[in-house]
């Protein structure tokens, strides 16, 4: 019973978004910290601007590595457009509880960033997995 449960939990997809999650993550964290903390713009701002980097390069590591192959090359602009569509939505939800975390509860915008990251790729890899990249 466990093993099936293993199998399931950690096949190669799970483990290739994993890690290709954790680099996106160091992506994001990494251009928010330059972002927040070098150059001194507004977290909410720096936030945006992590999201375009972290997305773009979620986005070829997502299709490339992890849910792989062009099934169907006809439904490209959608995958695209879906992809993006629920980052976004990934995007909002982020804001909203960076704002939660450092304007109300006042906690460092770097930590609160780490901790909207867990919360964001398990949210992503449903996204992708559902709507996105499905069979």
């Amino acid at each position: 019973m466990f093993k099936s449960i293993y199998k399931k939990l950690f096949n190669r997809e799970v483990i290739l978004y994993l890690i290709f999650g954790v680099l996106t993550t160091l992506v994001d964290t990494i251009v928010f910290y330059i972002s927040n903390y070098t150059l001194n713009i507004h977290y909410v701002i720096s936030t945006c601007i992590a999201w375009v980097f972290a997305v773009l390069f979620a986005y070829v590591t997502n299709k490339l590595f992890v849910f792989s192959a062009i099934k169907n090359k006809n439904n490209i602009f959608k995958e695209i457009f879906y992809f993006f569509s629920l980052r976004l939505a990934s995007l909002l939800l982020s804001i909203f509880f960076m704002v939660i975390m450092v304007d109300i509860m006042n906690m460092n915008e770097f930590l609160s960033k780490i901790l909207v990251n867990v919360f964001v790729v398990i949210a992503n890899y449903f996204f992708s997995k559902i709507f996105i990249f499905k069979s």
